[in-house]
């Protein structure tokens, strides 16, 4: 039996749709913060210029950066960041942060430490637990982001599935400079791989 104009013309535009369906990027793991899926190792965070932040790579709705000014976490509101985690002590900043940032509405966390003898396995099970569990956009930041390329560091080798080399070369692009970060993080990630 033929088939009548219409049904052939529905035929096409259903083929068109699922074309364009195809076609289109997938954005899994990077709107709204719902899904975290493993980003895929060829990713490299971008480096947008961010008002007075210095020092700013963002990949999968995670804002890595050294330390903002008020202004910037205003912007970072209006841009739809959610929660700032600071990874500085209070003393660290001229202004109040968390003050700050509250007033804005923003979700505050402070998980401090400054040196090695600070970054414990602890610090790194809460920063890990806060990636994974905190809805996105995130603002992770320190003084120089130092302090966030030694974090980031185990999160996505432990928890995103990229090697170690790769987790590495990408911490360092953050901002991870202090050999000692870098030690104690490799010898985290080898504890707790599995």
């Amino acid at each position: 039996m033929p088939r009548s104009r219409s049904s052939t013309l529905g035929l096409t535009v259903l083929a068109l749709l699922c074309a364009l369906l195809l076609a289109m990027p997938t954005f899994a793991g990077s709107v709204g913060g719902q899904d975290h899926g493993k980003a895929p190792a060829a990713e490299a965070p971008e480096t947008p210029e961010y008002g007075t932040i210095a020092r700013l790579h963002t990949l999968d709705g995670v804002f890595l950066a050294s330390q903002p000014q008020p202004a910037d976490f205003e912007r970072a509101r209006t841009d739809g960041v959610k929660t700032v985690i600071n990874l500085r002590h209070e003393d660290e900043t001229d202004f109040d942060e968390p003050t700050v940032v509250e007033e804005l509405g923003l979700g505050y966390v402070h998980l401090p430490f400054n040196g090695p003898d600070e970054l414990t396995d602890e610090v790194f099970d809460q920063a890990r637990e806060l990636l994974r569990t905190t809805e996105r956009p995130i603002l992770l930041h320190c003084g120089s982001a130092n302090r966030v390329g030694a974090v980031w560091l185990p999160y996505r080798v432990l928890d995103e599935g990229l090697s170690w080399d790769e987790a590495l070369a990408e911490a360092k692009e953050v901002g991870l400079k202090t050999p000692a970060y870098e030690e104690l993080a490799k010898d985290y990630v080898e504890r707790h791989s599995r």
